[in-house]
C-alpha cells in the first residue's frame, strides 16, 4: 500500500472528512515519525509496529556491469 492508497482508505472510512484533510493528517503523522527517528528516538505504534534507526558500518560495493570494486562511502543523513 502506498501513501495515496492509505489516504483514500481512511477518507472512505470517514466520509465526514475531506480527502485533503485526511492527507494533511497522514502527512503530519509520518512527518512526526521521521523527525523522531532523525533525533534517534524509537517510535512504537501499539498494534501496528515499532520503528528505530539501526546504524551499520559502511561496506564496499561492486559495479555489477564491470565487476570493479567500489570503495565504501557513508550516506549523508
Amino acid at each position: 500500500m502506498i501513501k495515496s492508497e492509505l489516504v483514500q482508505r481512511i477518507a472512505e472510512h470517514n466520509p465526514h472528512l475531506y480527502q485533503r484533510d485526511v492527507e494533511n493528517i497522514v502527512n503530519a503523522i509520518l512527518d512526526e515519525i521521521v523527525e523522531a527517528l532523525a533525533r534517534g528516538d524509537r517510535v512504537e505504534l501499539r498494534g501496528f509496529g515499532a520503528f528505530s534507526v539501526k546504524h551499520r558500518p559502511a561496506r564496499a560495493g561492486r559495479n555489477p556491469r564491470t565487476g570493479a570494486h567500489v570503495p565504501a562511502t557513508r550516506r549523508a543523513a
